[in-house]
């Protein structure tokens, strides 16, 4: 039986919290016996906003310690490993925290605020001999693992160009607004961009330069809106866009659009279609359970099974992937300049 701890109430805190729930429910041999956050008023369960619909149903918290401090809930808890649902500056200096404690970690993305501090989680992983994965969660999206199997067969020949947009309202629900300061998220370039930045590393591999445009809407964030062009040595035309200022009745939209040499597959509005140059169009009969549950399942079974979750994330990848979206960064700044990596 494993033994965890939640460290970060928050909005994905709560997404997590969810699954764990269902997990027990399900008989799943895991435990969430204890719950970390700085905000003692989320103690009692407080709802928070966010831009997914987690559907959270009526929770009994008197199942879960609380504790203000990550420390001291390790120190009374005897736990398997941590789920860190922090600001994203807290990621590295708690991710290497516990495993200096003796914990696996599961982080939530991006990896971290910086390339370094990546470096710092990886050697630190190393040192304590302890498991971490970070949660890209995309990555065990059916949606987006269909379209991976597509170009990895190549059943539709050579990819020859790939667009995604992520985008919805203004993140304004964060504990004391940290998602709009810029030295605590990145902005939506790395909080909520980061997304399709390692999707694009996961089915491309690196790319050989970017060239990237952003606004700055809000003062103090980083960029709140971002769009990137992916520059690969086959020619392939690859571009994601970003915008988390579409307020209003807009919700919350994910897509992409791949196109190969003789086939498309489109996910737009959550439905997946799959476009063969010869035939009919039709939506693939994909597995429609979620990715935050499909990752932390993972994660889990990688402990129980005492395999590492670095066959399906590997650190150096999401590392990689901050990597990139420095660069894109840096191409902003530039007002555009196309940046090698």
């Amino acid at each position: 039986m494993l033994k965890v701890g939640l460290v970060g109430l928050g909005f994905m805190g709560h997404a997590h919290l969810q699954n764990y729930i269902r997990l027990m429910d399900e008989g799943f041999p895991i435990q969430l016996v204890a719950i970390c956050d700085v905000d003692e008023t989320k103690h009692n369960g407080a709802q928070v906003e966010g831009n997914l619909d987690i559907q959270e149903k009526q929770i009994d918290f008197s199942k879960f310690q609380f504790y203000s401090s990550m420390e001291e809930m390790v120190e009374n808890e005897k736990l398997d490993y941590v789920d860190l649902c922090l600001p994203t500056y807290l990621h590295a200096p708690m991710a290497i925290l516990a495993m200096s404690l003796g914990l696996h970690v599961f982080c939530e993305k991006p990896m971290a605020i910086s390339s370094k501090a990546c470096d710092e989680m990886i050697q630190a992983s190393q040192k304590y001999g302890r498991q971490l994965m970070i949660g890209q969660t995309l990555r065990f999206f059916p949606s987006y693992q269909y379209v991976k199997e597509a170009i990895q067969s190549e059943r539709y020949g050579k990819v020859v160009s790939a667009s995604f947009f992520r985008g919805g309202a203004t993140p304004k629900w964060s504990f004391e607004n940290w998602l709009l300061q810029k030295d605590k998220s990145g902005g939506c370039l790395l909080d909520q961009h980061i997304h399709d930045v390692d999707t694009i590393n996961w089915l491309f591999g690196k790319p050989a330069a970017v060239s990237t445009t952003g606004k700055v809407i809000f003062d103090g964030s980083g960029y709140d809106i971002v769009s990137s062009n992916y520059h690969y040595e086959d020619g392939k035309v690859v571009n994601a866009q970003d915008d988390w200022t579409i307020n209003g009745d807009f919700g919350f939209e994910m897509s992409y659009r791949i196109n190969f040499e003789s086939g498309t597959i489109i996910l737009e509005k959550g439905i997946l279609t799959d476009y063969p140059e010869e035939g009919a169009k039709f939506q693939p009969d994909i597995n429609q359970e979620d990715g935050y549950y499909l990752e932390i399942k993972y994660f889990a079974e990688a402990i129980l099974n005492q395999t590492s979750p670095n066959l399906a994330v590997p650190l150096e990848s999401t590392r990689e992937t901050i990597f990139i979206a420095e660069h894109e960064q840096a191409s902003a700044d530039l007002n555009g300049e196309k940046v090698s990596l």
